[in-house]
């Protein structure tokens, strides 16, 4: 029988202190708020119990940032898509963010499992004076397991509407896609992250970002050729990397983070202690 999971999560300023609740209708959970870093910033984990979905089954996420509120989420594993008979695998997620709220969108890679049929949708609603920080990142089968991506179908979805939108369909089936030079050069893990703001950035400002984006990919060898940095419009700074696995990838993605954090918000790096786990 397949899941049909719902979370909605809140993030509200009380005090000096972003505060976390919840309601959840199946098998998603958010674990006891954390505070490493003083009562401003909320660090959340979000969990899934079953550990992946499979043909039939939606998770759906919503999270919102109440004015002034700071809020951090990522998640203690993958996100597992497996094997379907057909019916389509989704997870769903809206992130709505008021005035001057901040959060920070960090899950773990989703594993694209051969012959499934997934889809992996996340749509980011921003108020004025909002910032949001975040990242996707996908691998295409199990390769050092000996279970390449051979069959199956994936949809990747990010939007902010009537600002920026990536979407793309990788088909197992597509060798021109998945091998080509112009396409993913036979790498099977790709990742997007982004900055995403309610109001234009200043010029300054994005070419921070910029910076302190690229000079972390000149310290990280292993994909600097297959990463790059842009800024698409003046509410968004994107950073896209290809690398044959996650590792790399998700390397380069946090020590972006943490250079965003510095040169942008002016916070140190303070990692989720579920990674160091």
């Amino acid at each position: 029988m397949p899941w049909h999971a719902r979370l909605q999560l809140d993030y509200a300023l009380e005090g000096a202190r972003t505060v976390a609740r919840f309601a959840h209708h199946g098998p998603l959970r958010i674990l006891q708020s954390l505070y490493p870093e003083g009562g401003a910033v909320c660090h959340n984990v979000l969990v899934h119990p079953p550990g992946g979905l499979v043909g039939g089954d939606t998770l759906d996420i919503t999270a919102t940032v109440a004015a002034g509120a700071h809020g951090l989420v990522t998640t203690p594993g993958a996100t597992r898509f497996y094997r379907s008979t057909g019916p389509l695998a989704l997870q769903r997620t809206h992130l709505t963010l008021a005035e001057r709220a901040r959060l920070e969108w960090l899950p773990l890679e989703a594993l694209c499992y051969n012959a499934c049929h997934a889809e992996n949708h996340l749509t980011l609603h921003l108020a004025s004076g909002a910032e949001c920080m975040g990242w996707d990142v996908t691998a295409l089968g199990l390769p050092h397991a000996n279970q390449p991506f051979e069959t199956g179908r994936f949809v990747q979805h990010l939007e902010v509407p009537g600002i920026w939108l990536e979407r793309g369909l990788i088909d197992a089936t597509d060798d021109r896609l998945l091998n080509s030079p112009l396409g993913l050069a036979g790498h099977r893990c790709m990742a997007s992250m982004f900055l995403a703001a309610g109001t234009a950035l200043s010029r300054t400002r994005r070419d921070a970002a910029l910076d302190a984006a690229r000079a972390v990919m000149d310290a990280h060898p292993q994909v600097k050729a297959t990463a790059g940095a842009t800024s698409p419009n003046d509410r968004m700074v994107v950073v896209r990397v290809l690398a044959p696995q996650v590792e790399p990838a998700m390397k380069l993605l946090k020590a972006v983070r943490a250079a965003w954090r510095e040169a942008l918000w002016g916070l140190d790096a303070a990692a989720p202690r579920i990674w160091a786990m």
